[in-house]
């Protein structure tokens, strides 16, 4: 591991909400050297089911939501394909000025939405969610598309949803609204009364660039290498002088570094501890970016935050691991997220 002069704190206070482990500053980590020059900022909050080290610190209850109004990012999930009771599928909001820009759906993402509301981050109230993004049409990042487009409608949102995607969004959003034809038929034409427009969803299919901005938020898309998907993407959000780049998934391109290029805060995917041989890891090294790639990624990028998210470990995988590994290149702060983190900038 490298010595706490080779890491250069972030100017800014970064809160670390979590459900299980409360808050905690950097500028507290740093302070704290030795826990910092032994396992790095992530390993203070292992991921659950990974193994958090024994002795780990346990802090104060947290409050809600960072006291700035600016910008921050709750993850709604943090998953994968393969089930996992603790973490729910792909999803983040980056919270900008009081309102919730969502990135993918993956499942359970209105109800983890939910959850964060009742915990006081009132701009995820379910009814208040009308603007998503896709970076891809994989399964596990839309399986919570119908929940996203249907139920905060059903809970009364009268606005469509504006969802802005790749090429295909528009045909996956046709095929949910004919699926649930007869549903939105029923609930609007029988005793529920639901408005006839809050199930709609005005899509916006993009190209690489700014695709979205209002007077709290501009959205810049860029192209990523996903495997064989023809258009993957992933986004920039700057608001409020501060810069959040999420990777979505890919492996190693250098469209991500490019959109960072020292960014306050890098979202970005990772596997490790696969088997060299198996055609598993032949797939994974096509489709996603391994801890050691994230290192080099991350080192020419030079975010002040990295955040590991979307975690793929093979049986010879740990988090110590994974930060180590990263950390042979990158020597600044590195998270692994967990579900219902709130991370500001």
């Amino acid at each position: 591991m490298h010595d706490e002069e080779q890491s250069e704190a972030p100017s800014s206070e970064t809160l670390l909400h979590s459900s299980s482990r409360g808050n905690l500053t950097l500028g507290e980590i740093v302070k704290n050297s030795i826990l910092y020059c032994v396992i790095g900022v992530a390993m203070l909050r292992a991921p659950v089911g990974l193994g958090a080290p024994s002795g780990s610190p346990q802090v104060a209850p947290p409050q809600a939501q960072p006291s700035s109004p600016g910008i921050f990012v709750v993850f709604l999930g943090t998953g994968m394909p393969r089930p996992d009771p603790t973490r729910q599928g792909p999803s983040l909001a980056v919270v900008a000025n009081g309102k919730a820009y969502i990135v993918d759906a993956g499942t359970g993402v209105v109800r983890q939405a939910a959850t964060a509301y009742a915990r006081g981050i009132s701009a995820l109230q379910p009814t208040h969610l009308d603007i998503a993004f896709l970076t891809h049409l994989h399964s596990d990042h839309t399986l919570g598309l119908p929940d996203l487009i249907l139920t905060p409608w059903v809970m009364s949102r009268s606005a469509p949803l504006r969802l802005y995607g790749p090429t295909g969004t528009q045909a996956m959003v046709d095929h949910i609204e004919q699926a649930y034809g007869e549903d939105i038929d029923l609930r609007i034409h029988g005793l529920e009364h639901s408005t006839p427009t809050g199930h709609n969803v005005d899509v916006h299919e993009v190209r690489p660039g700014v695709v979205y901005q209002d007077e709290n938020v501009k959205v810049t898309a860029f192209a990523v290498k996903h495997g064989s998907w023809k258009e993957a993407l992933g986004y920039r959000f700057d608001a409020d002088g501060k810069s959040i780049v999420i990777s979505g998934d890919t492996r190693p391109s250098e469209s991500v570094g490019e959109a960072c290029n020292g960014c306050d805060v890098l979202i970005h995917e990772v596997y490790s501890g696969l088997s060299g041989g198996s055609g598993e890891a032949a797939y994974f090294s096509s489709f996603h970016t391994s801890a050691e790639e994230l290192g080099d990624i991350a080192a020419q990028a030079k975010p002040k935050l990295l955040i590991v998210t979307h975690y793929v470990g093979g049986a010879k995988a740990n988090p110590a691991d994974i930060i180590q590994k990263i950390q042979q290149k990158f020597h600044g702060p590195v998270v692994i997220a967990n579900d219902l983190d709130v991370i500001a900038p």
